[in-house]
């Protein structure tokens, strides 16, 4: 059984030496895709061994940086890629019960998700309320249109089953890349099962970027993404998407 596990990068010098090390207790195959990083990252990274690095040369997105680390697994033939985020909000000590939880999930299982909303855990964070609605709010139209039984739409920590991401065309480059990777899901018919994980929030200041840093166009994009994903996946018999309502 051969996995890798991989981080996207933008703008996490402060971070990258904390996560890595504590990544690399649990993970012998790390990548890490640099998405075109404007502080020391790509300094750090040069002074760390034993990991690989892909550099996107300008800043293409979270889902872009996904999308590379989903490129490289299929090509270097790994059976199985973890997902986990480098902003010390994800727990690399639970790589191994994410995997373990694949792995004794029924064979057909195409992705373990990591839900901060599944299970209390006593040192959960509190989330901003904002981003606690919306992602609330996302996951309800997403489990009524298409079945889903999910808890957390937004968690990037991940166990995906490599085969299983051969039939995915990612193009979503921002961060709504999770609501057309569920979309396809729904339409290829992947089997999902979510496992639980701390809900961890640092009390520093994290941007969206632009206008996504409202709520309510960040709430706007993510179901224009969901509603322009659904007309290019249509799946036999399904009505056209009432989600102005969520």
């Amino acid at each position: 059984m051969k996995y890798l596990t991989a981080l996207p990068v933008y703008n996490e010098a402060d971070h990258l030496c904390e996560v890595l090390s504590e990544v690399r207790k649990y993970a012998s195959d790390v990548l890490v895709v640099d998405d075109g990083s404007s502080d020391r990252t790509s300094e750090v990274l040069g002074r760390i061994g034993g990991i690989s690095v892909l550099t996107h040369e300008i800043n293409q997105g979270y889902g872009a940086a996904l999308r590379t680390a989903f490129c490289y697994s299929i090509r270097n033939g790994y059976d199985y890629l973890v997902t986990i985020d480098c902003d010390g909000q994800h727990e690399p000590c639970l790589i191994p019960q994410l995997i373990k939880r694949m792995l004794e999930s029924p064979k057909n299982t195409d992705i373990v998700s990591g839900s901060r909303y599944l299970q209390k855990f006593s040192d959960d964070s509190a989330p901003p309320e904002d981003r606690r609605r919306i992602n609330m709010q996302i996951t309800a139209l997403l489990n009524r249109e298409f079945h889903f039984n999910l808890t957390d739409a937004f968690c990037g920590f991940k166990v995906y089953r490599v085969e299983s991401l051969k039939q995915l065309s990612i193009t979503e480059s921002g961060y709504a890349m999770p609501l057309q990777l569920w979309v396809q899901s729904a339409k290829i018919g992947f089997r999902v099962v979510e496992y639980p994980v701390p809900l961890v929030y640092l009390a520093e200041e994290r941007s969206f970027g632009g206008a996504l840093d409202e709520s309510e166009h960040r709430r706007a994009y993510y179901i224009q993404v969901i509603e322009r994903e659904c007309e290019a996946n249509r799946i036999p018999g399904q009505k056209k998407m009432a989600c102005g309502s969520s």
